[in-house]
């Protein structure tokens, strides 16, 4: 049986367009290194400022 990570226990980054925090996901287990905005949407808007 495998064992879960507690949410509270995962690496973080932070997100390089709009400077919050964001939490690994399953989804980039293999390019976590790689990983540089939290969502798509900052990566659309990368280069301007995070509209609310």
């Amino acid at each position: 049986m495998v064992r879960s990570v507690k949410k509270q226990h995962l690496p973080q980054k932070i997100c390089a367009a709009c400077g919050r925090p964001f939490t690994w996901r399953k989804k980039w287990e293999k390019d976590w290194e790689q990983v540089k905005y939290c969502s798509e949407r900052c990566k659309r808007n990368k280069n301007g400022t995070a509209n609310p």
